[in-house]
């Protein structure tokens, strides 16, 4: 069995990282298997993209197709032409796509029309907000894939909603849990911390911005550095932040007085940061998981999220750049009413994704 993996944003890295080591373990026991990676370039940064790699010791992409800082239109068009070379030069059983990333649909598509089979990791997630460009993307790939891994129950139910049953690609769907959960457990043992931070357990307020509608909106950036200026004459606050979320702040003399700015980080110190956060505050899907996987409280400054399970079991609120919102929620979480017992539940598997992921299409494919 051959499968290509597309990847081109950072958490994909970190996803993919999982899945390539159980493909590794299943050829050392004799499974007929291999994969080919593609990394289309995405978010690309030379020095992040070549940290993450050989940090998570992720097998090199065969292709890197330098895509990345265009327009939606404009990159995913390149993306899909360029990919379609691709699979058609390699041929492969299927395709392996993560999340919700231009890269994502551009794989989705250029794969369906040359009928090639697409197993999706994340599927099922619905923020229900279609003006977020992750959305379209999820749900048009959700609806191209023939085997749709969801990371819980509640992503099974929004596939059922949307009729998947009588999808004309009769396409099988599992809950194999949150291939992060496997990354974290994979991980965990090797974070380290960041050379420029001298706090340590518990001492700090881990922040990280930089969704679009938050970085290219100077009303909602300029209220989420005002809440954390109040927040941080009461508590440190950590924000690695990338070069280009910075210059629009000090282009815009925006006030980032109180709050410790360092530079974005590799996967093991951000764990490290994490582990040793007290709260999190972020626009990032991801960390919202990885914040729960290591029992953390989060604050979601966006509208909305994805991760509506976090939130209906009160271990995430969605402030959106809200003042009091963000205030009132960083309350709620350092009262004494709640503990680390919150985070009992199982919301998104045992962190065995990807052994069910390969085990599913072992059985499809051989």
């Amino acid at each position: 069995m051959k499968i290509v993996t597309i990847i081109g944003a950072r958490p994909q890295f970190i996803k993919a990282s999982s899945l390539s080591k159980k493909i590794i373990e299943l050829q050392g026991s004799g499974k007929d298997i291999s994969e080919v990676i593609i990394n289309t370039g995405q978010h690309y940064d030379k020095n992040m993209n070549e940290l993450f790699f050989s940090e998570l010791q992720i097998p090199k992409p065969k292709y890197n197709l330098n895509i990345g800082g265009l327009t939606h239109g404009v990159m995913t068009g390149r993306m899909i032409e360029e990919i379609e070379k691709i699979l058609i030069n390699e041929n492969p059983e299927c395709i392996v796509v993560f999340g919700d990333t231009n890269s994502t649909l551009a794989g989705a598509i250029a794969a369906s029309k040359l009928n090639i089979e697409i197993a999706h990791i994340e599927s099922g997630l619905r923020s229900n907000n279609f003006a977020m460009p992750e959305e379209l993307n999820r749900i048009i790939t959700d609806r191209l894939s023939s085997f749709l891994f969801c990371p819980s129950n509640k992503a099974i139910l929004n596939l059922k909603k949307e009729g998947i049953d009588h999808w004309c690609q009769n396409p099988k769907y599992y809950n194999s849990g949150d291939i992060m959960k496997d990354c974290i457990e994979l991980y965990r043992q090797y974070m380290k911390k960041p050379t420029n931070i001298d706090l340590d357990n518990n001492e700090f307020i881990l922040c990280t911005i930089h969704r679009a509608e938050n970085t290219n909106n100077l009303l909602k950036l300029n209220e989420i550095f005002e809440s954390l200026r109040n927040i941080s004459k009461f508590h440190y606050i950590i924000l690695p932040l990338h070069p280009r979320t910075k210059k629009i702040i000090k282009a815009n003399n925006i006030d980032y007085s109180g709050i410790q700015l360092i530079d974005p980080v590799g996967y093991l110190e951000m764990i490290w940061l994490l582990n040793n956060s007290k709260i999190v505050i972020t626009d990032s899907g991801g960390l919202q998981k990885e914040a729960y996987f290591l029992k953390k409280f989060c604050i979601t400054i966006r509208s909305e999220t994805e991760w509506t399970e976090l939130v209906d079991h009160k271990l995430n609120i969605v402030t959106d750049t809200s003042k009091d919102k963000i205030v009132k929620a960083l309350e709620y979480f350092s009262s004494t009413k709640n503990s680390v017992e919150n985070f009992e539940d199982n919301l998104y598997g045992p962190g065995r994704a990807s052994e069910i992921i390969l085990d599913k299409l072992l059985e499809r494919y051989g």
